[in-house]
């Protein structure tokens, strides 16, 4: 039984994630370099890109601030093609939903209501960028489902 808000929320969370999470054993290599045209960006660049903001929210949203993070996708706003490395890109998938996941159960029930001010979103509650994060990693998952279904690698 769910028995307080961080609770339900965290269990929102580990729902949501499955999303993503369903399909990272059917990734391989190869996968990493496809695109669906004109797209410019590979699946490898959008697991990259979802380690990144969820890592940004823990730090900056909900007070990891001991997590570190070069959100290199973000910096070069654009697919760099270097984000082929499927072991090192799946142990980073799993550090950022860890790093998340403990974060968000340690939050207190009036943490919640906290707002926080970002530049990308403006003014929220803790729980509305929580909503935030978890459509973003959802969005991104979609993609990649595309992707692997119909994406094509590009020269």
């Amino acid at each position: 039984m769910i028995n307080s808000n961080t609770e339900q929320l965290t269990a929102l969370w580990k729902e949501s994630r499955t999303r993503l999470e369903n399909q990272l054993s059917s990734i391989s290599a190869f996968d990493l370099r496809k695109k669906l045209a004109p797209s410019p960006n590979s699946l490898g660049f959008l697991l990259r890109h979802i380690v990144e903001v969820e890592l940004l929210f823990a730090k900056n949203v909900f007070g990891a601030k001991d997590t570190k993070i070069i959100a290199k996708t973000i910096i070069a706003q654009h697919d760099t093609g270097e984000w082929t490395d499927l072991e090192k890109l799946m142990m980073m998938l799993d550090n950022s939903r860890d790093i998340l996941m403990d974060i968000i159960q340690k939050q207190e029930v009036s943490d919640w209501d906290v707002e926080i001010t970002t530049k990308e979103f403006g003014i929220k509650t803790k729980a509305q960028a929580l909503g935030r994060i978890i459509s973003h990693t959802a969005y991104h998952a979609g993609q990649i489902g595309i992707i692997l279904k119909y994406g094509t690698v590009f020269n």
